[in-house]
């Protein structure tokens, strides 16, 4: 299958057996320093009706890979280069609906770090196009100029998964997570395990279990 010329490089994977679609999809989006292959890894595990879509980030990063955006400290993106990185994963989602055999309502985005980052500004202010967020070991961007859209929150579901030990993006982000998505109307899932900033092989099951519910619950 071609790509399509889109403002954000991206690679795919196809369901293996199934037809020529509609089908669900998931939305990789990395951390700072790797790139569109580091979350593939990931594809093996996860359900085989998925479209997978993983996408490169648009700023390279000056010890290898790519990122999303500079950090004026944990938890404040600079503003610039994350109101860029918004609009360029925005127009890339409309552009991959328009091109790609991808069921709209069932939209999954699932981000690992500054990732998960990019998949809460998406989904919080994108809220009628996606089905389900797994955020894993990031935080809400709160100190942006987003306006996130709280009250209408009840068509998305999350999972939000941190490592207690994570060096990189302190526990209490994860935690803030928490409290900010218990006040919505969202179906939330919330765990916290005994790593450091990485995903291991029980938040990997964890996740996977969770995406392949919420495939099959997801409006046909």
């Amino acid at each position: 299958m071609q790509t399509i010329q889109s403002t954000l490089y991206h690679k795919l994977v196809t369901p293996p057996h199934s037809s020529s679609g509609p089908h669900p999809t998931l939305i990789l989006l990395h951390g700072r320093g790797a790139d569109e292959n580091d979350l593939l890894g990931l594809t093996p595990y996860v359900d085989p009706r998925l479209f997978i879509i993983s996408v490169r980030a648009p700023f390279a990063f000056p010890y290898g890979g790519y990122y999303w955006y500079e950090f004026l400290q944990v938890g404040t993106p600079e503003p610039r280069q994350f109101a860029e990185s918004y609009q360029r994963l925005t127009e890339f989602l409309a552009d991959a609906k328009q091109h790609y055999p991808i069921d709209p309502k069932k939209i999954f985005l699932l981000g690992f770090s500054m990732g998960t980052v990019m998949s809460f500004a998406l989904s919080l202010t994108k809220t009628s196009e996606i089905a389900g967020v797994i955020a894993h070991s990031g935080y809400i961007p709160e100190g942006t100029e987003l306006e996130f859209k709280w009250n209408d929150l009840h068509s998305v579901a999350f999972f939000v998964a941190h490592g207690t030990h994570d060096p990189i993006i302190p526990v209490q982000f994860g935690r803030r997570a928490n409290e900010l998505l218990s006040k919505t109307a969202t179906d939330l899932t919330y765990k916290e395990y005994p790593i450091a900033h990485q995903i291991s092989e029980e938040s990997l099951s964890d996740l996977t279990t969770w995406l392949t519910k919420r495939i099959n619950l997801s409006p046909h």
